[in-house]
């Protein structure tokens, strides 16, 4: 019997942009839709990046001079010596920059030292660079954004705690906005997966973990690009706070379940053991990559999709595009949201396990 090709509306309407982008195209032009694509990517790996000045966006004036509208973030170096100065000096990696003496320049978003002001960066088989590196503490847009999103947070629960007190309890202001807020977090967090008894000792972290994720979220869909939690060590270390206070909170139930469960036979509590122990480090690792992969892939998504207007070039194709990207956008609103909901919840299911009371008969 044979089977009918079924083609879903999705399907069709790709294969239609792409037949009627191919017809609006000469062969000409294959060179330079290379060179867009080429130009798109970078574009995309340059967004997902931290950097060292903020940059709104770019234009080329009618000289052909690329210029670029922003402004510049301190670099602290440690290199035989403190060495502090603005990053304008990169002029967006394109120069070599001076400081006491010593010559810097970027790579890959890197800082690496060079012999000169006309020094380059040596590149091993691997391109990797294999030029000297300095100790570097700056200033970077993520640490700023970090320190953004500390003064709102502040501002907001400060706001929040001075509205409660000067009216008898009752939120006002920003605590009306807040409360709700807070209230699912114990409700339907912290109380559910801690227990009544124990979740008031978690609720200062679950909160700040839950806002701060959500906020830095929501700022990586502005288009100055702050995409803090895209990068891996900003997700790291939420996952080790995560894994050392589950560690630390752990009872005495909580490890005999881990190296001597009761109940098992003891060969198996001998096979058991080390894979439970394991099982405590994949837990924090399985946070760390589920927010640092679903943040990314939404940013290239959103980011290639945006791209396409460009490679298509024309009417259908292009305002397809833009409308795929519009609901994607949106879409992200909610994946903002989201990923703050399950990294709070999972923290509070780690702690929930760590202090749980077991009753063995």
């Amino acid at each position: 019997m044979r089977k009918k090709i079924a083609f879903k509306p999705i399907t069709l309407l790709l294969l239609f942009i792409t037949f009627m982008t191919f017809g609006s195209e000469s062969n000409q032009h294959e060179e330079s839709g290379s060179d867009l694509r080429t130009e798109i990517k970078e574009y995309v790996q340059h967004h997902l990046l931290d950097s060292y000045d903020f940059g709104l966006y770019s234009y080329t004036n009618d000289a052909g001079e690329h210029k670029y509208v922003g402004f510049p973030l301190p670099v602290i170096l440690w290199d035989n010596g403190l060495k502090v100065f603005s990053s304008s000096k990169f002029h967006h990696g394109e120069t070599v920059a001076e400081a006491g003496g010593s010559y810097y320049k970027q790579f890959h978003g890197k800082i690496y030292k060079v012999d000169g002001p006309n020094g380059e960066i040596v590149e091993d088989e691997h391109h990797h660079a294999t030029n000297e590196k300095p100790l570097d503490f700056s200033i970077t847009k993520n640490v700023t954004l970090i320190a953004m999103v500390f003064a709102i947070m502040f501002f907001m629960f400060s706001r929040m705690a001075k509205s409660y007190k000067n009216n008898n309890g009752m939120p006002k202001g920003m605590g009306r906005f807040l409360e709700p807020i807070v209230l699912y977090v114990r409700d339907e967090i912290a109380i559910p997966n801690i227990g009544e008894k124990k979740y008031k000792r978690y609720m200062s972290y679950l909160l700040t973990v839950f806002f701060f994720v959500w906020i830095v979220n929501l700022f990586g869909l502005t288009p100055i690009g702050m995409n803090v939690t895209n990068n891996i060590a900003v997700t790291l270390c939420l996952a080790l706070i995560t894994y050392f206070i589950t560690t630390f909170s752990g009872n005495k139930n909580y490890w005999k379940h881990i190296f001597w469960m009761p109940g098992v036979p003891v060969p198996m509590k001998i096979i058991l053991a080390p894979i439970e122990l394991l099982g405590t480090i994949i837990k924090p690792f399985a946070l760390m990559i589920r927010l640092y992969a679903n943040i990314t892939a939404g940013h290239v998504v959103l980011m290639s999709i945006i791209g396409m207007m460009f490679i298509f070039n024309n009417w259908l194709g292009s305002s397809l595009s833009f409308l795929l990207a519009f609901v994607l956008g949106i879409l992200e609103l909610l994946v903002a949201a989201l990923q703050a909901y399950i990294f709070t919840v999972l923290s509070a299911l780690y702690f929930g396990m760590a202090v749980e009371d077991h009753d063995h008969h």
